[in-house]
C-alpha cells in the first residue's frame, strides 16, 4: 500500500470496484480499493444464479461471472485492489488505519469513498426465542458455504423472510440438496417480484406461509423444530426441520461511517449523502447499500459509478463540497430515500432519480415533497412496499430554497 493514494475506496463489492472504474477512466491516480474478504466481488460471488448486470452490463449473467467482470475491468483501469485488507481504525481527526496480512499501514488519502455494503440481521437482532443449536444462518453465511465452499445441506430447512434474497436462498438450498418445506413471512404478501414467486412455486412446490412469525427455534445440537405463529388467529404450531435461513431485513454496515464522524441517516440508517453521495464529512463519500440498503448489484455498482465520478470532479476542483446540505425525511409510512440531503445547486442523483422505500404495502399512492408549507413536486407511483425501492423523478430538486429548511416526504393518499 502506498500511504501517498489520493483515493482510498473502501469495500470491494460491484458499487467499490464500479467506482474505482470510474474514478480512474477520468483519469484519477492512485486509486486502492480495500476488500476485507480473500477475494473481491461482493455478494455475487456466491449468488451462483442469473439476473446480474441488466442496468449497467447490458446483459444477463451470473453472480460469479459478474463479480469476475467487475474485477477484472478494476484491475485492467490500472486500480489496486488489496484483498484481505481491513480498515481497522478512523476517526473524525485521523486518517484510515489498515490491517492486511502484510501489517498495519497509515493512509492519508485525500478521498475517502465508503462501499461497505449491507448485511441482512442474524437470529439474535431479531430476538428469537429458543435455544442455540447448529444450522440456524443468514442467506450470506448459507451462500458461502455452498456456493464457495461446497457443503451440502441435508435434511429439511425452513427460509424466514420473502424478500428477493429469501428466493435466492431457495435456489441455494434446493442445490445444496435440502428440502425446502417452507417460506414464511410476518408481512401479508412477499415482497419479490410476481415471476420470481410463480417460478418458485411452479418449480419446487415450496409453499408461502404468510403473516407467519417464528416464535421460538428448537434443537440440539442441531435443529429439530421451529415454533410457529400465525399472526391472525394466534395459534402456534411446531415445524419439524434441520435447517433455518434469516433472509433480508438488511441493515447497512455502517460501523466505520459511524467511527468516522459521518451524520448517519435515521430512515436507511447509512450516511446521509446528498445527490452526489457526499457525506457530512468533506472528503468522504458513500454508495452502494451502505446507502440504500439493500438494492440490487448493479443498481449499487451504478451508484458507485455516480460516486466516482463525484469524487473525480471534487479532486480536479469542478465542485464543492457544501457543510450546509438541506436534510430529506420521510414521514411514516413511508420509511426513507436516498440520497436523502441536497447541497446548494443540486446536481442528478445516481441513475436521475430518488429511492423511496414504504414500511408498508400501498397502492397507487400520491406521494408529496414539501419544504416547509412549499409544494416541491405531487404524483403517484404504481405500488409501494417493504423490501422494494420505486424511484421518484428528481426535477423538483430545482425549486428548493437553500434557505427553506428541511425537506419532507409524505403519503397524502393511498388504497
Amino acid at each position: 500500500m502506498h500511504a501517498e493514494d489520493p483515493v482510498v475506496v473502501v469495500g470491494g463489492g460491484p458499487a467499490g470496484l464500479a467506482c474505482a472504474i470510474e474514478l480512474r477512466r477520468r483519469g484519477v491516480g492512485g486509486v486502492l480499493v480495500l476488500e476485507r474478504e480473500a477475494r473481491a466481488g461482493g455478494i455475487p460471488r456466491h449468488s451462483a444464479h442469473h439476473g446480474f448486470g441488466v442496468r449497467d452490463l447490458r446483459r444477463v449473467i451470473s453472480g460469479p461471472r459478474y463479480a469476475e467482470r467487475y474485477r477484472e475491468r478494476a484491475r485492467r483501469a490500472g486500480a489496486r485492489v488489496e484483498e484481505h485488507a481491513m480498515v481497522t481504525g478512523w476517526s473524525p481527526a485521523s486518517g484510515l488505519e489498515v490491517t492486511s496480512p502484510a501489517g498495519r499501514d497509515a493512509l492519508s488519502p485525500r478521498v475517502v469513498v465508503l462501499a461497505t455494503g449491507c448485511r441482512e440481521r442474524p437470529r439474535a437482532a431479531r430476538l428469537v426465542a429458543g435455544s442455540r443449536p447448529d444450522g440456524v444462518m443468514t442467506t450470506g453465511m448459507l451462500q458461502q458455504l455452498v456456493e464457495l465452499g461446497g457443503e451440502r445441506v441435508a435434511g429439511r430447512a425452513l427460509v424466514v423472510g420473502a424478500e428477493h434474497v429469501s428466493f435466492s436462498a431457495l435456489l441455494t438450498l434446493r442445490r445444496a440438496g435440502a428440502d425446502v418445506v417452507a417460506i414464511v413471512t410476518e408481512r401479508p404478501r412477499h415482497q419479490s417480484l410476481a415471476v420470481v414467486r410463480a417460478a418458485a412455486a411452479a418449480r419446487y412446490r415450496t409453499p408461502l406461509w404468510t403473516r407467519t412469525a417464528v416464535r421460538a427455534i428448537h434443537g440440539d445440537p442441531r435443529v429439530e423444530g421451529v415454533e410457529l405463529e400465525d399472526l391472525e388467529s394466534g395459534a402456534t404450531r411446531t415445524l419439524a426441520c434441520e435447517t433455518v435461513i434469516f433472509t433480508a431485513d438488511w441493515i447497512p454496515d455502517h460501523e466505520l461511517a459511524a467511527i468516522g464522524g459521518l451524520e448517519l441517516d435515521a430512515g436507511t440508517r447509512g450516511p446521509r449523502v446528498d445527490t452526489a453521495l457526499r457525506s457530512s464529512r468533506p472528503g468522504v463519500l458513500a454508495a452502494g447499500n451502505l446507502v440504500h440498503a439493500a438494492e440490487p448489484a448493479d443498481v449499487a455498482a451504478l451508484s458507485g459509478r455516480h460516486a466516482g465520478a463525484s469524487a473525480a470532479r471534487w479532486l480536479s476542483g469542478a465542485s464543492g463540497w457544501s457543510a450546509a446540505a438541506i436534510p430529506i425525511t420521510c414521514r411514516p409510512p413511508l420509511g426513507w430515500i436516498s440520497p436523502n440531503a441536497l447541497a446548494p445547486m443540486p446536481e442528478a442523483p445516481p441513475r436521475g432519480r430518488f429511492l423511496l422505500r414504504s414500511s408498508v404495502f400501498l397502492r397507487r399512492p400520491r406521494i408529496e415533497i414539501k419544504q416547509g408549507e412549499r409544494r416541491l413536486w405531487r404524483g403517484s407511483v404504481a405500488r409501494l412496499g417493504p423490501g422494494r425501492s420505486v424511484g421518484l423523478p428528481a426535477g423538483w430538486r430545482a425549486r428548493v430554497d437553500p434557505a427553506g429548511g428541511a425537506i419532507e416526504v409524505a403519503l397524502v393518499q393511498a388504497r
